[in-house]
């Protein structure tokens, strides 16, 4: 494989432009930290504010489900029929999950601009072998892992991704020189894996902070403290609502619990709570 020295001006422009990706790498792991850190402060403050009220709403519905399931089923004792929804439970929490730990760029190769082409696939191929086939490892886990990461080096190396190899070999403690040529092939090749790596790490922040942005409680923080800004106070608004909504829960758990004794008005009182629930009339 014929090899040319890499020149100054090509070496200078091609870190130049390793350094710009890193540079809007950075700003764009900062951006997604920093949303990450408002949703986490924003759900702790909105769960001091409201999560009692929430959890005492919960455990009126259950009693209040437990209590119409109980009069539906004596109802049907008596040959009448009527409706029960589904017990409503509070949805958890997403997972705001941290970026994932990034993969360190490999060391710069060094040492004089000589020619030396990088190895082949099938060479890379045979070096992760000899590194990382389970024949090769004791017992144990270690060997567990060596299966592993056999696996991968057949994964990388029937798809033809050099880039995958390298990697792992230089993960390994593999000279450079061996992995990627050099030095002078093995400085183009090293820049052209930077930037292979910063470009993989700026889709996984790109896809993780449009998952963020997409979660419920992103878009219900940003209307929120857009509300807030304005000048209103939507958490005490909703805590009103909430205390509104346990007062009638508890008004209808105290209907519920006595209308067993007269069939027709317990099943105009489970009508009214399914069509009130479901939003769906009854004929």
């Amino acid at each position: 494989m014929a090899s040319m020295a890499i020149t100054r001006h090509e070496l200078s422009r091609r870190r130049e432009q390793l350094q710009d990706l890193q540079r809007y790498l950075a700003v764009l792991e900062a951006d997604h930290d920093g949303s990450r850190a408002k949703l986490l402060g924003f759900r702790q403050r909105y769960l001091e504010a409201l999560g009692p009220l929430m959890r005492e709403l919960d455990e009126i519905d259950a009693q209040l489900h437990q209590a119409t399931a109980l009069l539906s089923e004596a109802l049907k004792r008596q040959g009448v029929d009527a409706p029960v929804s589904a017990s409503q439970r509070a949805k958890p929490w997403p997972d705001v999950p941290a970026l994932p730990d990034a993969t360190p760029l490999p060391p710069e190769p060094t040492g004089p601009l000589t020619d030396l082409p990088p190895p082949s696939l099938k060479t890379l191929y045979r070096r992760a072998a000899m590194r990382f086939h389970p024949d090769l490892a004791p017992s144990g886990p270690e060997r567990e892992v060596c299966e592993q990461r056999m696996m991968i080096v057949n994964e990388a190396y029937a798809s033809s991704d050099r880039h995958r190899l390298e990697s792992l070999l230089l993960a390994a403690g593999e000279l450079p020189e061996k992995v990627i040529g050099g030095p002078a092939d093995a400085v183009r090749a090293w820049l052209g894996l930077c930037e292979h790596l910063v470009q993989g790490r700026i889709r996984i922040v790109r896809a993780q902070t449009a998952v963020l942005q997409n979660l419920q409680m992103h878009q219900l923080r940003v209307a929120i403290e857009r509300a807030e800004a304005g000048g209103m106070k939507p958490l005490d608004i909703m805590a009103t609502r909430l205390r509104t909504q346990i007062a009638e829960r508890r008004q209808e758990l105290y209907i519920g619990e006595r209308v067993g004794s007269d069939a027709s008005l317990a099943a105009d009182f489970l009508r009214k709570r399914y069509q009130r629930l479901t939003g769906l009339g009854l004929q």
